[in-house]
């Protein structure tokens, strides 16, 4: 009878046992997942999105995989896009264990009682050149702890992402060559529509979010025909809304993206295409960045249709919500973005009204001769990010959909003490809780009440975000959509809100990127400032 009990006791353990612990086994429609669990949550590694894009599918759009057989082990992340190795030693600096051109993967965070919830797909930064999806910072166990399920991807980086040449457009159907990383996303979105439910996900309530080329990326797919549909919300942290390469044509001053690569393929010594395809992928990819090849996407009329700027204008990016803000020290830990600085504020001034004519005295007063370095920083910062978020956030609302704008102003001694004042990304381990996990060189954020509390503000407002649109926090002032009144919200020691930041900043640069536009000849980037092309008047700019 003992013997008995025991073997129904056992039973009963087995079948009515905690779901969360049998649940790290997952049947997706791609196959049968196993992953592990990290204290309540589960976590998938290294999922397997599309084909390794080797061989062959080296510069191809990327190959669905056909559903697998047996179970996949998803207890390890999978190696990082191949991307340059740096000995330069930057706070950014954490560079990955493992490369591989086989990097189409995946990682999921979901609760372990998961049912319908929200996803946020994360899009890392680094320039489209380098980073990877499993970067300690991007953990996404403390999202998911609140209630969202967070997946972050690997996409091709560099020239084996975003080369475009005359060769690889012939083997297109439609003519076009470029943007494979950038197709590599929407491959992941669509593995991620497909088989999020069986996680636990709700394939119709997707946030795509990312930092800098993660937030550029963004907002590559809010402009792409094919991305629509595969999210509902964006989130874009420090985005910068610069001028793209055309597939065929030299644009805005920059030489055709197909030109670039024959250039390259030149440069690199390969007679033609094979011959590149041949190369080992880490020699091809340092020697390409060492020539200083520019990694951008590509306006190719179909991926891209037109230049982020002209789609929004004209209202065409996806109808979705959209939460973006900048850094006001975005540039002091960027200062290979600053041009030199002039010897004294006459020479300042001289470069500032040979350049913007009409606008030099509004510049002025914007970016005073009596503090050089600062106006500079600021000019750079806000030609690139401020006037992005902007821009984002009055699009939107623009065509009928909410934009929340904010504006990372925090800072704490390790950064500050260095003169790196709420810099480029530092808003990241608030946003993931990921404080204690940031790079080797990073300023460390002090453990203490204050800097928790923030970072659990900022992490309840983007999640409460991805779940319904609407940026709330517990105990936390309301955060309200950018419209008429142009509120933002400031995350300084706790979270502010304000109306119309840094008042005329906005219109300042828009009427310079209009004046560029008009030119026809003229790229809109970080020269920007005392390195500005002439701004000529132009009628149709305000």
């Amino acid at each position: 009878m003992r013997q008995l009990y025991h073997a129904a006791f056992a039973a009963l353990l087995f079948v009515a046992g905690p779901a969360w612990a049998q649940s790290t086994t997952v049947a997706a429609p791609a196959g049968t997942i196993e992953g592990s669990a990290q204290g309540t949550v589960r976590v998938f590694k290294g999922i397997a999105y599309a084909q390794p894009p080797i061989g062959a599918l080296r510069w191809k759009p990327p190959v669905a995989l056909p559903p697998w057989q047996g179970v996949r082990k998803a207890t390890a992340f999978g190696p990082a896009c191949v991307q340059p190795k740096s000995s330069v030693v930057s706070i950014y600096a954490n560079p990955p264990a493992q490369m591989s051109e086989d990097c189409l993967t995946l990682n999921i965070w979901a609760p372990k009682d998961a049912t319908g919830l929200p996803v946020l797909v994360w899009i890392h930064g680094g320039a489209l050149l380098g980073g990877y999806s499993h970067e300690p910072l991007y953990d996404g166990a403390r999202m998911a702890a609140r209630g969202v399920i967070v997946v972050s991807i690997n996409y091709r980086l560099g020239i084996l992402g975003y080369l475009a040449h005359p060769a690889l457009s012939a083997e297109s159907q439609d003519d076009i060559s470029g943007n494979y990383g950038l197709l590599d996303q929407i491959a992941a979105l669509g593995w991620v529509k497909r088989n999020i439910a069986a996680f636990g996900g709700d394939a119709a309530n997707v946030t795509v979010a990312g930092e800098s080329a993660g937030a550029l990326s963004v907002m590559y797919l809010m402009a792409a025909p094919r991305a629509r549909g595969l999210f509902h919300k964006a989130i874009a942290e420090s985005a910068y809304m610069v001028s793209s390469p055309d597939l065929k044509l030299t644009t805005h001053g920059t030489p055709s993206a197909e030109t670039a690569g024959t250039q390259i393929m030149k440069a690199l010594g390969a007679a033609d295409l094979p011959a590149l395809r041949a190369m080992d992928a880490g020699k091809l990819t340092d020697q390409a960045a060492a020539k200083g090849y520019g990694v951008w996407g590509t306006v190719d009329g179909a991926i891209l249709p037109r230049q982020l700027v002209d789609i929004w204008d004209r209202g065409e990016q996806a109808p979705v919500p959209i939460l973006a803000g900048f850094n006001s020290g975005e540039i002091r830990s960027l200062g290979i973005l600053l041009p030199p600085a002039p010897g004294d504020a006459v020479a300042y001034e001289s470069a500032i009204r040979s350049r913007y004519g009409d606008l030099a005295d509004y510049f002025l007063r914007l970016y005073p001769s009596t503090s050089i370095t600062e106006s500079m920083l600021a000019t750079t910062r806000d030609a690139l990010y401020g006037w992005t978020s902007m821009r984002l956030a009055i699009g939107q609302t623009a065509i009928g959909q909410r934009g929340y704008l904010y504006l990372f102003d925090h800072g704490y001694p390790a950064a500050d003490d260095n003169g790196l004042h709420a810099f480029h990304a530092s808003e990241l381990p608030y946003v993931f809780g990921t404080a204690s996990e940031t790079p080797p060189y990073w300023p460390k954020v002090p453990d203490t009440i204050a800097e928790r509390r923030l970072s659990d503000a900022m992490t309840s407002y983007w999640t409460a975000f991805a779940k319904t649109g609407t940026p709330v926090a517990t105990g936390q002032p309301d955060w309200q959509p950018y419209g008429k009144d142009a509120n933002y919200m400031a995350f300084t020691q706790a979270p502010k809100p304000g109306q119309k930041l840094f008042p005329g900043m906005f219109a300042l640069h828009e009427a310079a990127v209009c004046r560029r536009r008009a030119a026809g000849d003229q790229a809109w980037n970080w020269n920007t400032g005392v390195i500005s092309p002439i701004l000529n008047k132009a009628a149709m700019c305000r």
